[in-house]
């Protein structure tokens, strides 16, 4: 298994079943008939575990902006179950957004869905949708999207953000911009992990995950400001300080994973005598040690 945290692979794959998982009485709907799509306007999107997650994080009649919004069934789903009232769905891609049009078209929603093909969010003016989201792509092109418009970025309402590598730096990017994060979900799927995150800004500076308070010494605690055992920052940064504090059962089963990796790897290590090896096998127990670490919060 694998948690797209720790290795890249961030990269879409346009059309897989991730994007949206059909009713089989409805499968065959999928298929184009004289060039055009089936009317899909009495179905309901069935999206991924993926994806559900992040239309659970959107907050109920928000105006949405998708980013890198692919074939456009999150943008459907969330005009669906009323929780947009209005979507823009935006891609760097034409050929996505072209699915994505003809989707939204077949569903009926053109009234409620607009498609932009957009760089970022490029496109959107200020003040047409008070939530983003961005999802299945790394956590370094994310940071660039966020940077090059920071200053809508901090007017948003919330941001709901699924980065697909690089978490680390990119949770330390979202603090020293001055975002919060309130709310951080995980789920498995098709052997990968997918942590995601909602956040709003909070002001410049290092903050609590949680309260949003400043913390006089951020290299100590990421839980200073609450009555509970207090979370080195450098675990927060790797983990998730959501998913910790509430004992996600998600990431405990990540760690556990890869803690028998590293054990297994270490045992493979042990018994070559390069300095390569040797090299590598300290990186590894440095790695299990923060691992375990990790895992005490679930004793």
């Amino acid at each position: 298994m694998e948690c797209v945290g720790e290795r890249n692979i961030g990269k879409r794959e346009s059309g897989q079943e991730d994007t949206c998982k059909w009713d089989r009485r409805n499968r065959d709907n999928k298929i184009r008939h004289n060039g055009n799509y089936q009317n899909h306007r009495t179905e309901k999107v069935i999206l991924s575990k993926r994806l559900q997650m992040l239309a659970d994080m959107v907050t109920p009649d928000s105006r949405v902006a998708d980013v890198g919004c692919d074939h456009g069934f999150l943008s459907i789903y969330l005009v669906q179950a009323k929780i947009a009232s209005r979507v823009i769905a935006m891609d760097v891609r034409e050929g996505p957004l072209q699915a994505a049009r003809e989707h939204v078209k077949a569903y009926g929603l053109d009234t409620y869905i607009e498609t932009r093909l957009s760089d970022g969010m490029g496109s959107c003016q200020e003040g047409e949708v008070d939530t983003m989201v961005c999802a299945g792509m790394g956590g370094r092109l994310m940071e660039r999207i966020l940077r090059q418009d920071m200053e809508q970025m901090r007017r948003l309402g919330e941001l709901v953000l699924q980065p697909q590598s690089e978490l680390e730096e990119f949770r330390i990017f979202l603090r020293e911009a001055g975002f919060v994060t309130d709310r951080e979900d995980m789920v498995e799927e098709g052997g990968k992990y997918y942590p995601a995150m909602r956040v709003s800004w909070g002001g410049e500076g290092q903050t609590d995950g949680e309260t949003g308070q400043k913390l006089p010494d951020p290299g100590v605690s990421c839980a200073a400001a609450r009555k509970e055992m207090p979370i080195p920052r450098v675990l927060c940064d790797r983990f998730g300080e959501g998913l910790l504090r509430d004992r996600h059962p998600v990431l405990e089963q990540y760690l556990e994973w890869q803690k028998a990796t590293l054990l297994e790897l270490q045992g493979r290590l042990s018994r070559e005598d390069s300095w390569k090896a040797k090299m590598r096998l300290e990186e590894i127990l440095k790695e299990r040690q923060v691992v375990e670490q990790a895992l005490e919060y679930y004793t």
